[in-house]
């Protein structure tokens, strides 16, 4: 018997289920409001309709659902961590609805054929807005059902089963729920464990009398007491048997450092970059790039005049300092100034922390909303960047670092971004815990590297920039904890 999975690959990318009928669903109700608007705009009426509007309206219909999709995308409203509350997420939802619709009007302006006429329009975006949160209500209201959940059984009880168990007890939603652990061998029982230690008899009866969907191994010493046999017996009998590392992956989209080794990482399937794919990403971040700066030239010139304005033309408007970045090799990375001059004058580099005191007024702000970033553009387009990638981190933080977090020195084997996996995934920190957790993301990032996932975090990055998530003045954010200043230019 086959068992339910809790994820679906799309692209090769594990994508859990309920995004899957969100998103499907959201989609639906897009397209559907765009014909309640029309019948409403016309009354009903056919052949005022077919008179007004000529041609099917399924195509448009469909354009306008599936922009309304890349809208809540954009606002990071079909990601696991959110709060799975209405209120919560409503200011979300009418931003993302809102791009869906500014996206369609430029769809619209460009192909004028697709287009329904203004009144039609506003009321189907009405309408959307309407469908989506009675959709979402009622999709929050089951969000912790276990309806969509398979149920998990894990062979061990030590360091690597805690690993899945600390997973349930965090307060993200999960896609599975734990039947419990077997312990195997010596291993030492951990505490995390320790309340869901089961002892079947015969592993396989037990799995199917309990409707278990998924084996996960996750022994400390497959040496000792490995049930080679149980497992074949399940595993022919149709059940999904995975190893503890690809299910960390899977369900938690990090590489987990607590159960990864060099030989998973040399037969792993992943961390390929062949050189077809180098060419095509440096032409597109050096096309990007040039429209990018075209387009967001206006605020580049306001912020510098008025970073200008604040000092008065005493301090400089941008500073340069020197980060790591691809292969070892290190770079002048170029940000607007939102710290004072001299904010390390003793020489001593330090975690950037929330409420800096080095922080300018004007420089919180542009922190905030990401604009002290913008001119590090001009690092993509030099090549010393990429649109996505792992945060570059500066000389003093890397030595430190690769001593004490196994395999740190391997984020270097991309190019650095602008954006990265880590900076949506993990919450803001400042210390080297936070830099190991942020590790198995980008580590994660770097394995599952494809031109789908950087879509996918470029289009999610506006949620951070749109409502200021991940900036270093927020305790919540998803931040690189080492976004220092010194070097003034």
């Amino acid at each position: 018997m086959a068992g339910f999975n809790s994820t679906l690959k799309i692209f090769s990318h594990p994508v859990p289920v309920w995004v899957v009928l969100l998103v499907c669903t959201e989609l639906a109700l897009g397209a559907f409001s765009l014909y309640v608007g029309v019948y409403i705009r016309f009354g009903g009426d056919q052949a005022l309709i077919a008179e007004s509007i000529p041609g099917p309206l399924y195509p448009r219909a469909l354009i306008f659902g599936v922009m309304i999709v890349i809208g809540m995308l954009a606002m990071g409203l079909y990601q696991v961590r959110q709060e799975p509350r209405l209120s919560s997420n409503l200011g979300r939802i009418v931003v993302g609805v809102a791009l869906g619709a500014l996206a369609s009007t430029i769809i619209y302006y460009l192909l004028p054929f697709t287009f329904t006429g203004r009144g039609a329009f506003a009321l189907s975006l009405l309408s959307a807005l309407l469908l989506v949160c009675i959709c979402r209500y009622i999709y929050f209201a089951f969000a912790d059902s276990s309806l969509f959940k398979s149920r998990v059984l894990v062979i061990g009880a030590g360091k690597q089963a805690s690993t899945i168990a600390r997973l349930v007890t965090n307060d993200d939603r999960q896609g599975f729920t734990i039947v419990g652990y077997i312990h195997t061998g010596r291993e030492e029982i951990s505490a995390e464990c320790a309340g869901k230690i089961i002892s079947p008899d015969r592993l396989v009866d037990y799995v199917v009398s309990e409707t278990v969907n998924e084996i996960v191994v996750a022994m400390d010493n497959r040496r000792d007491c490995f049930p080679s046999r149980e497992l074949l017996d399940c595993r022919l009998t149709g059940f999904e048997i995975t190893n503890v590392t690809s299910f960390v992956e899977r369900e938690a989209g990090k590489v987990s450092l607590e159960v990864i080794s060099d030989g998973w990482i040399i037969f792993s399937d992943g961390f390929r970059r062949g050189p077809i794919h180098i060419v095509l990403e440096r032409i597109f971040d050096i096309f990007a790039s040039l429209l990018l700066l075209v387009v967001i030239s206006p605020i580049m010139v306001v912020s510098a005049i008025i970073l200008w304005l604040e000092s008065f033309g005493r301090e400089p408007i941008f500073y340069r300092q020197e980060r790591v970045g691809y292969k070892g090799g290190c770079f002048d990375l170029l940000k607007f100034r939102s710290m004072r001059v001299n904010a390390e004058a003793d020489g001593t580099a330090r975690w950037a922390a929330s409420d800096d005191p080095r922080v300018t007024p004007i420089g919180g702000i542009i922190r905030r909303f990401r604009i002290d970033e913008l001119p590090q553009i001009i690092n993509i387009l030099r090549g010393d960047m990429s649109f996505v990638g792992p945060r570059p981190e500066r000389p003093q933080f890397v030595e430190m670092l690769c001593e004490q977090i196994p395999y740190y020195n391997e984020r270097h084997s991309v190019k650095p971004g602008l954006a990265g996996w880590a900076q949506l995934a993990y919450s803001y920190g400042a210390s080297i815990d936070d830099a190991r957790h942020k590790l198995q993301y980008d580590l994660y990032y770097i394995k599952n590297h494809s031109v789908i996932l950087d879509l996918f975090i470029l289009l999610q990055t506006l949620d951070v920039v749109v409502w200021g998530r991940g900036s270093r003045m927020e305790t919540h954010a998803s931040q690189p904890p080492s976004q220092h200043e010194s070097q003034q230019a």
